[in-house]
């Protein structure tokens, strides 16, 4: 029996000394993966510090800088307002029948240009043919029994002279005879409206513009009631543009237009890249709209090559005026900071020695990638456009070749 207890012991302390070497593995592990990522770290660390030492430094003091430059000039520049507008027609008709009846004919194709005074659809006319023939047959009646009672007037006038007749008699003949006038003209006004309404079963285009697509097809009974009619046609040349600038250039503009300025009005596509069309300013709404603080312009295009298309949006720009004799420079040279400790715009000028100084500057009009300079700069100046931001005043620059 002791021999057991003996060995139960032996093999508790066994199971404690194995427990306790995987205990010990298992912390020199995660110590070790801990030196090794703190090695890591500190290896990364050097890495970056000799990568960074290594970057040559710009724009220090005997470094020059690549740059590119451009020449202050003297020339001409636009005043222009920029805008989008929305193509509209100058006519936008929904061509509708004006009687009731069968559509007998369609004699246009969608997309067709027409001309105005051009039959374009045809209701059937024999109901208004057969009216026109009965309200002449009234007339022709109406006429022969005019005819008579003035006849029969003109005797009882002279029966009433031999004292034949009682002045009653006449009296009530001449009564009949403004009877049957007031007859015929009401035949007449009915014989007009047959012939009217025989016209309209023609129904013929009212201005010259395209088609679009049909909204009733040929056999369709059609009034005058039908919301969508027959087709609508739209007028493309001319064409116009409706556009809206800000209230803050109306005074301008109004000067230029009561002087009898024509305003040229550029149309460009909605990437503003490509020019569409050339036009003119045609009118100037009454009145700014108090809920955007703009006020409405048309401009009328020519549009003969047909890019313009009605409900199509457009950029536009409205050329206000031309300014001669301006000085001129990229727009890509003006900066705007605080170099002198105030804030204002400022350009790099090159000097002849290679080196850069900040020259304040007033500017003008700015028109695209141009912009005008009122004050700072002469003709002849030198300015740089790019790289700009690594300079510094008195920095030496490298020109391009």
């Amino acid at each position: 029996m002791n021999q057991s207890m003996d060995y139960g012991a032996t093999a508790e302390r066994r199971r404690g000394l194995t427990e306790w070497m995987r205990t010990r593995r298992v912390a020199l592990a995660v110590i070790a993966t801990a030196l090794l990522l703190v090695v890591g770290v500190i290896l990364l660390a050097q890495h970056r510090q000799r990568t960074l030492a290594a970057v040559p430094k710009v724009g220090g003091p005997n470094d020059a800088i690549s740059v590119s430059v451009a020449t202050v000039r003297t020339g001409n520049i636009e005043i222009r307002i920029p805008a989008l507008g929305t193509v509209t027609p100058l006519a936008n008709v929904t061509v509708r029948t004006q009687i009731s009846g069968t559509l007998q004919k369609i004699l246009f194709k969608e997309g067709q240009l027409v001309h105005a005074g051009d039959v374009i659809a045809q209701i059937d006319p024999r109901p208004y043919e057969a009216a026109l023939q009965t309200n002449q047959g009234n007339l022709r009646r109406d006429q022969a029994l005019l005819a008579d009672a003035r006849l029969d007037l003109t005797r009882y006038e002279a029966l009433v002279k031999e004292d034949s007749i009682a002045t009653q008699q006449l009296d009530t003949q001449r009564a009949l005879v403004d009877q049957y006038t007031g007859t015929i003209e009401s035949d007449e006004g009915q014989v007009k409206t047959a012939q009217v309404n025989l016209v309209y079963t023609r129904i013929v285009s009212p201005v010259t513009g395209r088609v679009g697509i049909r909204q009733v097809d040929q056999g369709n009974y059609v009034t005058p009631g039908d919301s969508n009619g027959i087709v609508v046609i739209n007028q493309l040349q001319p064409i116009s543009v409706i556009f809206s600038i800000p209230e803050d250039n109306v005074t301008a503009l109004m000067k230029q237009v009561h002087a009898g300025a024509a305003l040229r009005v550029e149309a460009y596509d909605r990437a503003n890249a490509v020019k569409l069309a050339d036009g003119t300013l045609a009118t100037v709404d009454n009145e700014i709209d108090t809920t955007t603080g703009t006020v409405k312009l048309r401009a009328e295009f020519a549009n003969d090559d047909g890019l313009l298309f009605p409900n199509q949006f457009v950029n536009v720009s409205l050329l206000l005026d031309d300014l001669h004799d301006q000085l001129i420079m990229p727009n890509a040279a003006v900066r705007r900071g605080a170099p002198n400790g105030t804030v204002s715009n400022f350009v790099y000028l090159v000097r002849p020695d290679r080196t850069v100084t900040v020259r304040p500057v007033t500017l003008g009009v700015v028109d695209g990638e141009q912009v005008a300079v009122s004050a700072g700069l002469t003709a002849g100046a030198v300015v740089v456009t790019e790289g700009a931001d690594r300079l510094r005043d008195g920095a030496k620059i490298l020109l391009p070749q």
